[in-house]
């Protein structure tokens, strides 16, 4: 097991921090299309392919990253997935409501705001070889 500062571990871990990045760059493309197309972050995020293909990537890579420090950004990319779906499915019942309508727009911009800093801080974490939370 490595340290959480990124050293040891050789090319296991050098090969695993390069899907990291992919991943992390997968979300960041749905990040990009969501901020410059008709769509919002958080859907494009959530149902765009990059991020779609960023998540089973993440699981397939997560049991090879078992018990070293980028273990922990493979479960921060696999969450950051799953709570977005989760709160842009939130969203959406209270957009079908006639009173939760005011509220569904304001908890999907909430949740396109959170998923860019969870990409931008687990992707600075893992540029400076440090475990996530």
């Amino acid at each position: 097991m490595t340290d959480a500062t990124g050293t040891g571990g050789g090319a296991d871990l050098d090969g695993l921090r390069a899907w990291a990045h992919v991943i992390y760059g997968l979300h960041t493309a749905s990040v990009v299309i969501g901020a410059s197309s008709a769509a919002l972050v958080v859907t494009a995020f959530v149902f765009g392919l990059p991020s779609i293909i960023a998540v089973v990537l993440g699981y397939v890579k997560r049991g090879e990253a078992r018990g070293s420090w980028l273990e922990s950004h493979f479960r921060w990319q696999i969450r950051t997935f799953w709570f977005a779906l989760l709160w842009c499915l939130l969203g959406s019942l209270l957009f079908v409501t006639l009173i939760g309508i005011v509220l569904a727009v304001p908890v999907w911009i909430a949740t396109g705001v959170w998923v860019i800093y969870r990409v931008v801080r687990g992707w600075l974490a893992l540029k400076d070889g440090k475990a996530l939370p």
